[in-house]
């Protein structure tokens, strides 16, 4: 059987590949009551909103969503497993369930991908891994700067049992998404290495951060650069951005992380900025028109949508990025290339 990085890598050497959508959006379409979410099961605490939890009582809907996605053109669909950790699974009471989430979260992914497939064109899954709601590089407490509510080994641990999951599952490659907190992806993606050795496999990485302001840091305060320097080391199939502020804003800092990045690199925006009711207005059209400049650029490998875009937006990305050449990959840097919040290179 092809290495599955191999497989992409050669993909993305003839064309730039598209990734799925936002699955918040495509779940609130449904406009699902509590009754809906808890499905035929038992559960102490209210679940609506829980969107993981739907790939145990509602599967049917989340196949769905990851068909619509792939009959859009998306090559790689991720799976619905955003919050799929024993931390973010407790606000619900169902820490319980995070193994048996995860792999019905990656069955069904896997189902839809496999389904739609040909050998022309075949489809691929991401296991989604999320930041959570904890940081490690922070406080919460502005009055103890040292304290912190959880720590490495904990978050390491929280993370390797979603990837046991979502590895039993079927997923080709692991996503550490939206990455706030380069610390809390350092424990993801150490978990990651640990849980594939342990079922004796290998599996790609895709590592995606969030800025949280225009000088182009995450929360934990790192800049593009220095956020490569700390996690390059982990060889990741591809890096990028995600979620942020659409597009158009974020086209600077992808430029950024392309020039110096050598491998694939991805980018799925939010479709612009929320309303003032949190809802998203940009239409799919205005989307493909602000990622025009992106392909026009050669900036990216793998391009999709975050917050707010629908089947119609990764349609229409789909349209945008058919026939254009993708994103030639640099050769890496051969200095010593560290970092702290920012770079920092050591002359030979």
């Amino acid at each position: 059987m092809t290495d599955i990085a191999e497989q992409i890598r050669a993909i993305a050497a003839e064309r730039i590949l598209v990734f799925d959508g936002a699955w918040g959006t495509a779940i609130q379409g449904y406009e699902l009551s509590e009754d809906d979410y808890r499905g035929d099961r038992e559960f102490r605490l209210d679940q609506k909103g829980n969107n993981d939890l739907l790939c145990l009582t509602q599967p049917h809907i989340v196949e769905e969503i990851s068909t619509a996605y792939l009959e859009a053109g998306a090559d790689i669909i991720s799976t619905n497993t955003f919050s799929g950790t024993t931390i973010s699974q407790a606000d619900y009471g169902d820490e319980a369930l995070v193994h048996e989430l995860n792999v019905a979260a990656a069955k069904l992914a896997r189902h839809a991908a496999d389904t739609i497939a040909t050998p022309e064109k075949p489809r691929f899954v991401a296991g989604s891994i999320g930041p959570t709601n904890k940081t490690l590089s922070l406080s919460p407490d502005v009055n103890d700067p040292g304290f912190r509510e959880v720590d490495f080994d904990e978050m390491k641990s929280v993370y390797a049992e979603q990837i046991d999951g979502l590895i039993d599952g079927g997923v080709d490659m692991l996503l550490v998404e939206t990455i706030f907190d380069t610390l809390n992806a350092k424990a993801a993606i150490m978990a990651a290495h640990e849980s594939a050795e342990r079922h004796g496999t290998t599996l790609p990485l895709i590592l995606s951060m969030t800025i949280t302001d225009m000088s182009g840091r995450n929360l934990s305060g790192h800049s593009i650069e220095a956020f490569w320097a700390s996690v390059r080391h982990s060889n990741p199939l591809a890096i990028g951005l995600n979620c942020s502020f659409g597009a158009h804003r974020l086209r600077p800092h992808m430029q950024a992380i392309s020039e110096m990045a050598d491998t694939l690199v991805i980018g799925y925006p939010n479709a612009g900025l929320p309303n003032e009711l949190g809802e998203y207005d940009e239409c799919a059209e205005k989307t493909r028109e602000k990622l025009s400049e992106w392909v026009e650029l050669g900036i990216v490998n793998i391009v999709g949508g975050c917050c707010g875009t629908t089947p119609e937006h990764i349609r229409a990305i789909a349209e945008l990025a058919d026939g254009q050449p993708p994103r030639a990959i640099p050769e890496g840097i051969s200095q010593t290339f560290l970092a702290g919040l920012e770079p920092m290179t050591l002359a030979a």
